[in-house]
C-alpha cells in the first residue's frame, strides 16, 4: 500500500470524524465507527478489490494497526448497505469542500450498469421490476440492469447522480435529479449543462428555461446546427472518461450486487471513492485532478 494512499485514508477519516462528531445513533456505539467504515470502503474500492472476503482479508493482513477492529463479510456488507445515506452525505461534503464546486458549467451523461446476464439469474434475482433490459449504442450490445445517469463538472467531480432503469427517458431523470435537490439549484442558479442528443427535447429546454439553466446539446442531423456547436464534443467526451474512470479503474461494472441496497450502496462507493480521491488531489495540488494511480497498488 503506497504512503499516497494511507495520506488520503487519514484525511478521509478525519475529515469524515470532523463531520459526524456529536452525533450519536441511538444504542451501542459499533465497534466499527461509520468513519472507519467509509475509510475501508473507499480504499477496497480503489485498491481493485470487488470481493469483499477477499477485502477483509487483505486488511486484517495489512491494515490491523489502522482498523484494530474488522467485521466478517456478512457484518460488513451489512453496515455498508445501511451507509447509503452516508455515502451520499460525503459524496456532496467532500465535493463541497473543492473549489471545483463552484464550476458554472456541468456536463450530464449516463453509462449501462449491468447486474445480470443468464435468463435464470434476471428471473429471479431481486432487482426485477427496477433493472431492466436496454441498449448500449457505444458498444453495441444488450445489456440487463440499470443505467447511471451522472452530474459532474468538467474536472469529473461527481454533483449529482441517480440509478434509473434504461427505459426511463435521460431527460425525465435529469429533471428529476435536479428538482428532486433544490439545495443545488437554489445555491448555484444560472448553471449552463451540457448533454448529447439524447437529452434534445422542447419540454426539457423549457424546465431548464424555467428553473434559471441553460442546456446546450447537438442537434439532430436533420436540424440546423446550432452556432458553436461543435465545439461541444470535446466537452462532452470529458463525461465520457469520467464513466471510464469509474469502470476501467473503479471495476464498477464488477459491482456484483444483487438486491437494490447493495447496487445502490456499492455504486455510491466508487463515486465516493473518485470523490474523495478528487477531492484529496486538489487540496493537495496534485497536476492532474482526476489521477487515482497514486492510490491503486
Amino acid at each position: 500500500m503506497t504512503t499516497n494512499l494511507e495520506t488520503l485514508a487519514t484525511a478521509l477519516y478525519v475529515r469524515i470524524d470532523d463531520s459526524l462528531a456529536g452525533t450519536r445513533r441511538a444504542g451501542r456505539p459499533p465497534r466499527l465507527t461509520d468513519a472507519e467504515l467509509l475509510t475501508l470502503a473507499v480504499m477496497q474500492a480503489v485498491l481493485g478489490f470487488v470481493s469483499e472476503a477477499r477485502w477483509l482479508r487483505f486488511a486484517r493482513a495489512h491494515l490491523a494497526a489502522e482498523f484494530p477492529y474488522l467485521p466478517g463479510q456478512s457484518g460488513y456488507n451489512k453496515r455498508l448497505r445501511a451507509a447509503n445515506t452516508l455515502i451520499g452525505r460525503f459524496i456532496r461534503t467532500l465535493a463541497r469542500d473543492t473549489d471545483l464546486w463552484h464550476d458554472d458549467v456541468w456536463i450530464v451523461d449516463s453509462t449501462p450498469v449491468e447486474c445480470a446476464r443468464s435468463r435464470p439469474t434476471v428471473k429471479r434475482s431481486d432487482l426485477a421490476g427496477w433493472a431492466g433490459y436496454g441498449y448500449c449504442p457505444s458498444h453495441s450490445r444488450f445489456f440487463w440492469g440499470l443505467r447511471l445517469h451522472l452530474l459532474c463538472t468538467p474536472g469529473g467531480l461527481p454533483i449529482a447522480w441517480a440509478l434509473a432503469n434504461p427505459k426511463v427517458d435521460e431527460r425525465e431523470v435529469l429533471a428529476d435529479m435536479l428538482t428532486g435537490d433544490r439545495d443545488l439549484l437554489a445555491t448555484y442558479p444560472g448553471q449552463t449543462v451540457i448533454g448529447d442528443k439524447g437529452y434534445v427535447s422542447k419540454h426539457l429546454d423549457a424546465f431548464m428555461a424555467d428553473h434559471g439553466l441553460t442546456l446546450l446539446r447537438p442537434s439532430y442531423r436533420n436540424l440546423k446546427p446550432r452556432p458553436g456547436e461543435h465545439l461541444l464534443k470535446p466537452i462532452r467526451q470529458l463525461i465520457e472518461s469520467v464513466n471510464d474512470t469509474l469502470k476501467g479503474q473503479l471495476d464498477l461494472e464488477r459491482h456484483g450486487a444483487r438486491t437494490p441496497a447493495g447496487v445502490l450502496a456499492r455504486v455510491g462507493q466508487r463515486i465516493l471513492a473518485l470523490t474523495a480521491a478528487i477531492w484529496h488531489n486538489r487540496h493537495t495540488g496534485t497536476p492532474t485532478t482526476r489521477s487515482l494511480i497514486a492510490y491503486d497498488h
